[in-house]
């Protein structure tokens, strides 16, 4: 430490390294199959690739239009359109991020004050909530109730008040592949109506949601697409999350605000990523089976489950799956986490992280965006324990 160096008062004095960052270097250092942070270890279409350098090639390398190229916002509009029957304004109500979370971050800085309260979703995704408290608000917590993870709109409604300035919804849902209904949309929009609260709308799994199901996005609700900023995400949607390319979706007022913010903490994202994204667009088949990829891999990795002593959860959406090891061990999941990937082998995530609390209902969070040579090597050591 340098003798010079100030007193820090930190604004985020609860918050160490992310849990994600701690498992993969622990899963590094055992030497253990890493379920546990949400990427893939398998390669993007090399065709995407392709499209990408060809704009590199082209001399497209220089700082794109603060929104994103043209290209890229009319495909994610056209999509938009598709799928959701929604109108979204090339030029003023979608803007391309560096990925989710900055756009989250952005959303929140944006709209937040100092003292602004912000209703969340426990168990909760974990850059929320440091969001919230850089820019001075403060989180309220709502529950999804175990083991179901269902929102009760009741709860929501007690824990509104003047000072309630935003509410963030999550579906399909980090860390429980939970999904939100049409009935729950109408739920919201019943709780919001004649008041300011702005909906921040994280989707980025909204392409991988399993059994006939449909997504339900805020973007096809046009009472609710007036008051949200709806985020998505290529990386989840394309395997690439590495490349960290996202976008919002929001009325011309709320993107307004949102830019105001873009403009300064990103500015611009990487542009030859953006034209090979919007090439790649072009065939939608690429997003449209993205949902029967991953549950053929969701179907596989519970049946490498089926003879162990892990209670398999409900699994709607995403790429995780969650799991009860009551029947294996007493151990809090922290603990039992950090046991699995030393004397096991296997990653994980346990769930206790996600609550202010850390309530533990002793259920671990498994990545199954893997190849199946891995889920099922993971599986061989997760069956004898």
């Amino acid at each position: 430490m340098h003798k010079s160096s100030p007193v820090v008062d930190s604004k985020l004095s609860r918050v160490g390294t992310t849990i994600f960052t701690v498992m993969s270097k622990l899963a590094a250092d055992c030497g253990a199959i890493n379920l546990s942070q949400g990427f893939p270890d398998f390669q993007a279409d090399p065709s995407l690739f392709d499209a990408t350098w060809r704009a590199m090639r082209a001399g497209r390398n220089q700082y794109p239009p603060l929104a994103g190229v043209p290209e890229l916002r009319q495909a994610i509009a056209d999509k938009v359109a598709s799928l959701y029957n929604a109108v979204y304004d090339v030029e003023s109500e979608i803007t391309v991020t560096a990925g989710a979370t900055q756009a989250v971050f952005t959303a929140i800085a944006a709209f937040v004050r100092q003292d602004d309260e912000v209703v969340v979703f426990e168990p909760v995704y974990d850059s929320y909530v440091p969001a919230i408290e850089t820019v001075g608000g403060r989180a309220v917590y709502a529950r999804l109730g175990y083991p179901g993870y269902r929102p009760d709109w009741q709860q929501v409604r007690a824990l509104i008040s003047p000072r309630t300035r935003m509410i963030i919804i999550n579906s399909p849902h980090n860390p429980t592949g939970s999904l939100l209904g049409a009935d729950d949309l109408e739920g919201l929009a019943e709780l919001t109506r004649g008041t300011d609260i702005v909906i921040l709308s994280d989707e980025v799994y909204e392409h991988i949601v399993y059994d006939g199901a449909q997504h339900q996005s805020v973007a096809g609700h046009p009472e609710l697409a007036a008051r949200s900023i709806v985020v998505s995400s290529f990386g989840k949607t394309y395997h690439i999350t590495g490349w960290k390319v996202g976008y919002v979706l929001g009325p011309m007022e709320l993107m307004a605000e949102f830019r105001k913010v873009h403009q300064f903490n990103v500015f611009t994202v990487n542009t030859p990523c953006q034209l090979g994204i919007a090439e790649y667009m072009g065939d939608a088949s690429r997003h449209l089976g993205l949902a029967a990829f991953y549950e053929e891999k969701r179907e596989f990795f519970r049946a490498q489950l089926g003879a162990s002593r892990f209670e398999l959860l409900p699994c709607n959406g995403t790429y995780f799956q969650l799991a009860r090891y009551s029947a294996i061990s007493d151990l809090p999941d922290r603990e039992f986490a950090c046991w699995l990937a030393r004397e096991v082998g296997v990653a994980v995530i346990p769930v206790s992280v996600f609550y202010r609390d850390g309530q533990d209902d002793r259920v671990v969070r498994f990545c199954f965006a893997k190849q199946e040579a891995t889920l099922a090597a993971a599986g061989e050591r997760l069956r004898r324990v």
